[in-house]
This record gives C-alpha cells, structure tokens and sequence, in this order.
C-alpha cells in the first residue's frame, strides 16, 4: 500500500471521528440539562460522572498536545475554571491546526523542508542578534545536575542561620570577624509564633516542624555601602560613550580560574562596569546562578557559575566591592541575592538603571524597552526562561546572554545626563541622581537567609498561607487539614530531590487533591494531572499523608479561624522585611522589579477620627480582625449613621470655630466670607441635595465662591407646598471696599431678578394648565347621563350597508379603508422550495 492510500485511509478515519464527535457535542448542548437534572433526580450521579471523565480526558489532550511545546497547558481542575482558562484552550488548538496545517503543506510539497545540515548552515548565516525562535532544545531540559559536582553539594535541610561564603574582605572598613558576627534577627522577638494559636494548631501537627532560628549574620559590607561615596563622574554630565558594533565584536567565554584571573587585571583598570545574571530556577530548591555577564566599554565577558569551583569566583570582590569602580546592573535587587547566596560576592557602588527609568517616568522600566529605545536593539527575549544549563551553551544563548551588558554602558550614559537634567530643571522635586543612588545602595544591602518552612502560619514565599491569599479557596476542616498537609509534604521532597516545587507538584494539583481527598490510589491519580516523575515514585507516601490528615482535620482548626490568628502575624512579617526576605527565599526572578515594599510608620497614609458625613470612621484592616464568613447578624459594609440635620450643624459649627483667612485685594474673582448666623428648628426638614448645592455654576454665581452649605438661605420645604428660597441681606465683611459692596448687591440684585422670572413663569405656566383643564370640562355636559336601556344592541344590530356579520354590528367596517399591512410570508414546506413552485 502506497504512502498515498496510508494518509488518504487515516484521513478518512479522523474526519468520520470528528464529525461523529461534533455531531454529538450538538446534539449534547441542545439538550436541557439543567430541566433534567431538577426533573429526574437519579440522572445527576451519571452526568457527574461523564463530566469528570471528560474534564480528565481533556486535561490530558491538552497536556499530550503542548508537551515538550513553546505553549502551556491550561490547568483546568474543575468544570468553573474551563471559563476563566479558555483563552489558553484556545491557545492550543490554535498551535495543533498550525502544526497540521504546515504538515499538509510539506505533504502536498507547498512547502519544502530542509535537511538538517541545510539546517545548520542556514541558522550559521543567519544574525545572530536578532529574531530567531528558540529551540525546543533550549527549553527545560531533565539533565544532570551541575549541582551534584559542586565542592559543596547544597542539601536543602539546614536550620542554622546562612553564614556569608566570604573568605576574605577586600576594601574593608570593619574587619572581616567583626562583619560576620550574629546578631537578632528583625523578627527575632516573635518567631511568627503566638502562643493564642499553639492551642488551636497543635491537633492538626502531623510532623516535626521546623522552628525559625531568631539570629542571624550581618552583611558583610553593610558599614562599606553605607559610608561609600560614588565617583564624582556620576553627578557631571558628559557625552555619551559609543558602544562597539555588536556584530564586529564578540564576547569571551571565561570557564577556567586562569580566565578569571585574566579577566580581573582588565575589570581593575575600568572606571564603570556592566554586570548581569542568568538564574535557573526549575530544577533546584533555592536556584541556582548559571552564568554571569560583564562588559567594560571595551570588551564583553561570560562567565560560566556552574563550574565545581564556582567558589573561587569570589576574587572578583576586588571589582565588585571597589567603591572607585561603578557597577552598574539593571532590576539588581535578585542578583544581590544570588550574588551571595551562590558564589560569595557583595556589591559596593551599585548603579541600577531600574531605578533610573522609573524616576524619570518611562513608560516602560524593563531593559528590553531601554534597549530598544537607546540602541534601537531588539532583544530576543524568548531566551529569558531558556535552560542556563546547558552546556555546551548554543549561539543563539551565547549572543542573547551578551546583549544585556553590552549596550548597558551606554545606556547608563543616557539615563545619568537625563537624571541630571531634570534635577536640575525641578529643584523641588529633589536631586533624582541622588534618589536613584540612595534606591540603589539599598539594593545592594539585601541579605540572603535560608528557606525556612512554617507549618504552623505558613508564613514566608514558600508558605501555604501566601498561597491561600493569592488563589482564594473555601476549604473544611478536613479539606484544610489535607491541603496543609500535602503542601508540606511538597516542601520536603523537593528540599530532598533539589527540585523546584513546580516540578513536584503544581499548584492547581495540590488544590484538587485537597477539594478530592482521594482514599485509595485511582482517585489520586484521578486528580493529579500532570504527575511528575517524583510524584509518580512517592504517590504511596503521599496517600497515606492524606488519609492521616483527613483523620487529623476532623478534630482540626477551621480555616477562616486560623488565618484570622496568622493575619496579624503575617503583618508584621512583612512590616519587618519578611516580604522582601520571602522573594529572596523563592528564588524567582522579576523582570520588573515588582517587590512589595516593606512598610514603616511614615508610608502609613494620615486617617481621620471623625467623619464630618459618616461620623466614626471604620478602623483600618489591620486594627480589625476579618469578618466571619458566617455571622449571625447580617451588617453592611459601609455601615450609614442615622442621618439628621444634627450631623450637619456640628460640621457646621466646627467649619466656623476656626475661619480660613482669605486673601484680599483686587481680582476678577472676589470672595466673600460672612458670619453665619443660621438658626435651626426641631421641625425643619433637611434635604441634602439642597445642602450639597446644584453640581453646574450658574453663568451669574461666576464671581462667587462656592459654598458646602447655604449659610444666609433659609431653606424650608414642606409636603404638598412649592418650594420658596428668600434671600437675605447680609452684612459685608469689614475691610471691602464701597466698589466691592456694591457690586456685591448687583449680584444680588441679578439673582433675585432671575429668581422673580422663575416663579412668574411657573405662575403662567401652572394658569396655563388650569385653563385648559376648565375649557376640557366645559366641552362635556355632566347633567346628561347615558342610556344603556334604549341604545342599539351590537350583538342584534340591523345589517345596514353590509356593515354586519350574521345579522350582528361588523367591528371591522371602520377598517376597510386603512392602509394593508405586510404581506403574508409564505411558509416553506418539506420537499417544495420557495423558488420553483410545481
């Protein structure tokens, strides 16, 4: 059988599949579910069913169509979230129609593919700056891990606070013993612990948790940055320095200690440096730095960290710790952790064109944009999440990873002359070069601290308590027990196998195995998709964690109970720094730079006590604990007080206890300010649209300014009565002018005018209405009544003038001559057509 026969048989059977399919997805969804669930009880457990083994089936096409794919899977755990992930669905049926149709294109020879050496030679010649797609090779990639070659293989598991790796202490201020001493943590004193909750939490303990040790070490150069001062070329605008063609130039790859040295002596004699970093986060617990960029204005180097003795690299600390000698990074604040954490190097004089970009107001802060809008360079940033370990590193990576400190230099250049400038053109907005070296040299004090996990609070990145505020969900006590359980369960394995937690298990699977809280190993695998390797090998462990926690939570606390006692906790983690420490922990790198800030006492914005409209106002969410999710009393959110005119006059005469003092002279716009002398009444009726004041100025209240609430206007409104506003004359205030007087009484005078034509107009208008009203009535004589005992009968009428039906009135004679309406449309009837008639 021919080539031919085989794809004409196998087309033949995929389209019979999908109409067959199709037709009975249509005949499904005009079906009334919902009538027949309401209507035939016993149906519900069957369409249940169906719909649980359709949402799996789905789940896995969809996983077997993206896999070792550019596209993402979708995770839809449930029938809901098909809705909010539809756009990702769609995603994928879009990338499998492209992928068959360029099949048939190359099958009907549209298209030629070529051979994988015409391959290579064409991918040689092609630039290598610019807009090729990344392999699928270049994306993650299950290899050996270059960690496992390490002189100090990580192990994940260690209690004790993280000792700086530093050997040595080049450009010292404070000894090197003295930088490493201990010291009490920020929250030393509380330990996230609070002994109200040891109580509630103690029952659903199903482990040996870890505690948080209160110390830690210092910086090492916390005392070097502080008392640094940058070179003086920072503050004097210059010219911009040229960058080298990148296409003329190439950079060197340093992965030997003889390279390192060679390249220091060349780092040494530069004034500035451009310093980058390339993380891996998939496949190891904290992370791990897998190259290192630098370029002088001279030359490019890329430094391999993946090498056993990556250790060594610390001699760098003659450049990087060098106040004379300008670092200059872009969104630094990951890569001062990962500097320390892998390789042991500190930054002093850091530059971060982050920072910059943001103070000057760019639209966009990301080094892509900066490029693009300086060096008019396309970055290829589907590079960004390529897998950095790869060795040998491809072209293509090799070029990426070099354009971004190529042109930083010079994009430094810019951004220093731009900050200057505007300083100088706004004095009151401060000097920007300095604010951006005071975010910097904060940035570069950040202090890595191990992982450690709460079961308890959940507190930290890597905690489940984050994780429940991120992605909301209302759990029982067995369901909470469970999802506690199994997200520690996740934390251990990938501490002992080095993996990411991602990789052990995703977010959206550990949700469904807390909704499910499957009992035996079908229904495990059941909600499970995609199950890892490790998941795979553990999936008996993991089974029995399950059922010990579903045990465990019946007599556990409730959910919304415990994060209520963990909310007061979890402020002041993050008042204390623990946010910043919790993106450290992670080891996620962001591109944006989007860190939440740590907040302190003069971030907190000024509230009021006293509520001139809602009277006591509502205490801040952190000074209230949250609302139950069941309370007995229903409440409203923003509760409303009683209002009465009572509210208006305390606001009134507060608003007078302290008079703003305005200023006089001559002006187009004259302002007047008078004693209010309001009296009030226990049965005036107070209507606040009225107090409020009408919204549009009127063309003659131009001059004047305008008034919270009428202070000479004595407003009364009473029910059934017409509205009347009578104006009275008020006092001048002392020191106006006979000018001002007077043309204050103009005014007056133009708006009683127009008040008198108003009301004349209503007069005549409401005349109108009762003149027409009496001409209606005397049209009609009311003396002369109808009558029903000599009127002619409609049922028995004569027939006159062929006006009857049967003898009867015809109630259609009067109709004969009106206008025809629409022609009658012609219904089609099976087996005729509406063209051709027989």
């Amino acid at each position: 059988m021919t080539t031919e026969n085989v794809f004409k048989d196998m087309k033949d059977c995929v389209s019979s599949a999908l109409i067959d399919t199709t037709r009975t997805a249509g005949q499904i969804s005009n079906e009334d579910l919902t009538f027949h669930r309401s209507s035939t009880p016993s149906i519900i457990p069957l369409l249940e069913q169906q719909n649980t083994r359709l949402l799996q089936l789905a789940r896995r096409l969809t996983w077997t169509a993206t896999s070792e794919t550019e596209v993402s899977a979708p995770p839809f755990p449930d029938i809901d979230s098909l809705e909010d992930n539809w756009q990702g669905i769609v995603d994928v049926f879009d990338s499998l129609l492209e992928k068959a149709d360029a099949c048939l294109d190359e099958y009907t020879g549209a298209i030629k593919r070529l051979s994988p050496s015409q391959e290579d030679k064409v991918q040689k010649a092609a630039p290598s700056a610019g807009k090729q797609r990344p392999s699928q090779a270049y994306r993650t990639q299950n290899i050996a891990k270059p960690q496992l070659l390490f002189n100090k293989v990580p192990t994940n598991d260690e209690s004790e606070p993280f000792k700086p790796l530093l050997r040595s202490k080049p450009h010292a201020i404070t000894p090197l013993d003295a930088s490493l001493a201990l010291v009490l943590s920020e929250n030393g004193s509380t330990q996230y612990a609070l002994h109200s909750c040891v109580s509630l939490i103690k029952a659903a303990q199903t482990s040996q948790n870890h505690v948080d040790n209160p110390c830690r070490h210092k910086h090492p150069y916390e005392t070097e940055i502080k008392q640094s001062q940058y070179p003086a070329a920072t503050y004097v605008r210059s010219d911009p320095i040229p960058y080298l063609p990148y296409a003329t130039t190439d950079a060197t790859f340093v992965d030997t200690p003889e390279a390192v040295v060679s390249m220091l002596q060349e780092l040494q004699l530069a004034n500035e440096i451009a310093v980058d970093l390339e993380h891996h986060d998939e496949h190891s617990y904290v992370g791990l730095v897998s190259l290192m960029q630098i370029s002088t204005r001279d030359k490019d180097w890329i430094v391999d960290t993946l090498k056993p003795w990556r250790e060594e690299l610390q001699i760098l600390n003659e450049v990087f710790t060098n106040p004379n000698i300008l670092k200059i990074f872009h969104g630094a604040f990951m890569d001062m952790i990962w500097l320390q954490r892998d390789l042991g190097l500190y930054v002093v004089g850091l530059f971060d064109t982050f920072h910059a970009s943001r103070s000057l107001g760019y639209p966009k802060n990301s080094l892509a944009h900066l490029l693009k809008h300086f060096a008019d360079f396309d970055a290829a940033k589907q590079y960004q999440m390529a897998d950095w370990r790869i060795r040998p590193l491809p072209e293509e990576m090799f070029n990426y990873a070099r354009s971004d400190t190529h042109f930083l230099l010079y994009i430094y250049d810019n951004l220093r002359n731009e900050l200057i400038e505007k300083s100088d053109r706004s004095p009151l907005e401060g000097n920007l070069i300095d604010v951006v070296l005071k975010n910097s040299k904060e940035e570069s004090l950040q202090r890595y601290e191990r992982p450690i996990y709460d079961f308890q609070h959940g507190l930290g990145a890597m905690g489940w308590y984050n994780m429940l505020c991120r992605t909301p969900a209302l759990f029982s006590r067995e369901q909470f027990a469970v999802f506690r359980a199994v997200h520690e369960w996740r934390d251990k394995v990938a501490r002992q196998e080095d993996e990411s937690l991602h990789q052990i298990m995703p977010k959206h699977v550990l949700y469904s195995i807390a909704r499910e809280m499957p009992s035996d190993m079908p229904s495990l695998l059941g909600c499970s998709h995609p199950v890892s390797n490790i998941f795979q090998r553990r999936k008996q462990d993991l089974l029995s964690v399950i059922k010990t926690a579903k045990m465990v939570g019946v007599t556990g606390p409730e959910m919304k109970d415990l994060m209520q006692i963990v909310y007061p906790v979890h402020i002041d983690h993050v008042n204390s720094g623990g946010a910043r420490q919790a993106v450290a922990e992670s080891g996620t790198a962001i591109e944006e730079h989007q860190m939440p800030q740590a907040t302190s006492q003069s971030n907190v914005l000024a509230r009021a006590n006293i509520s001139s409209f809602w009277g006591t106002t509502i205490r801040s969410q952190g000074d209230t604990p949250r609302l139950h999710l069941h309370d007995e009393s229903p409440r409203l959110a923003l509760p409303l007080p009683h209002l009465t005119a009572e509210i208006f006059e305390n606001y009134q005469a507060r608003a007078t206890a302290a008079p703003e003092v305005r200023p006089t002279g001559p002006s187009l716009r004259v302002e007047h300010d008078y004693t209010r002398n309001r009296k009030s009444k226990d049965d005036e009726i107070f209507v606040v649209k009225q107090a409020g004041g009408s919204r549009k100025r009127k063309a003659a209240d131009q001059h004047n300014a305008p008034e919270l609430f009428p202070s000479s206007t004595d407003v009364r409104v009473a029910a059934g009565a017409t509205k009347e506003v009578e104006e009275v004359d008020r006092p001048p205030a002392a020191g106006h002018s006979n000018q001002h007087i007077e043309l204050d009484r103009q005014l007056q005078r133009t708006a009683e005018e127009k008040h008198q034509r108003r009301l004349e107009k209503k007069r005549l208008k409401k005349e109108t209405l009762l003149l027409h009203a009496e001409g209606v009535a005397s049209n009609q004589d009311p003396g002369e009544a109808f009558d029903y005992v000599n009127a002619p009968s409609l049922l028995h009428a004569s027939s006159e003038n062929g006006d009857s039906i049967g003898g009867g009135v015809n109630p259609y004679s009067k109709s004969r001559d009106t206008p025809k309406g629409m022609r009658k449309t012609t219904r089609e009837v099976s087996g005729k057509s509406l063209t051709f008639k027989g």
